[in-house]
């Protein structure tokens, strides 16, 4: 096989991915150790998440297929790339906590990509700080219920207040 077609299919490859995620992280991978770069392939692999090196001419060109823009400016330097299709917070969550865990500073976060948008490292630091996406439908349910129960407050509140009124008429009488 020769080398212009190996690079076609890796790009052929990447090209499918990119299309297909919904979330990415670019890292600088470089300073870390064996057993930490085996110790976060395992947590990412754990999340669903797909973690790779990847060559960043191929990237460029794969990225450019697929239509996306602004990727170009974070390949230099050695990168890696983790890779999830189906939760869009997932690589961002797993990477940071893991910095965080192993108070690490070899491990750099490049940029990102949300449904096919480039983001910075400050972008993903955000996204990785967002709630799970449980705790975020149960607010968003939460903030969709509270004025129905607020309703029923003040609908019991009317009767309650009427029950009190004819327990004192009720007494009143009583003591006549």
């Amino acid at each position: 096989m020769a080398v212009t077609q190996e690079k076609q299919l890796a790009v052929a490859d990447l090209k499918e991915k990119l299309g297909n995620t919904k979330g990415a992280v670019l890292t600088n991978y470089r300073g870390l150790t064996v057993a930490q770069d085996t110790k976060l392939r395992r947590k990412l692999r754990e999340g669903g998440v797909e973690y790779r090196v990847i060559k960043n001419t191929l990237t460029r060109i794969a990225a450019k297929e697929v239509g996306i823009q602004g990727l170009d400016e974070y390949l230099e330097g050695p990168t890696a790339i983790a890779l999830s299709y189906t939760d869009p917070v997932a690589p961002a969550k797993i990477i940071s906590d893991f910095v965080k865990e192993n108070k690490l500073q070899a491990l750099e976060i490049k940029a990102g990509l949300v449904e096919g948008k480039v983001i910075n490292s400050d972008g993903v630091k955000a996204l990785s700080n967002l709630p799970p996406r449980e705790v975020l439908i149960a607010q968003v349910l939460a903030g969709m219920q509270a004025p129905i129960a607020g309703f029923v407050n003040v609908l019991s509140g009317t009767i309650r207040n009427l029950v009190y009124a004819l327990d004192a008429v009720r007494k009143q009488k009583e003591s006549a």
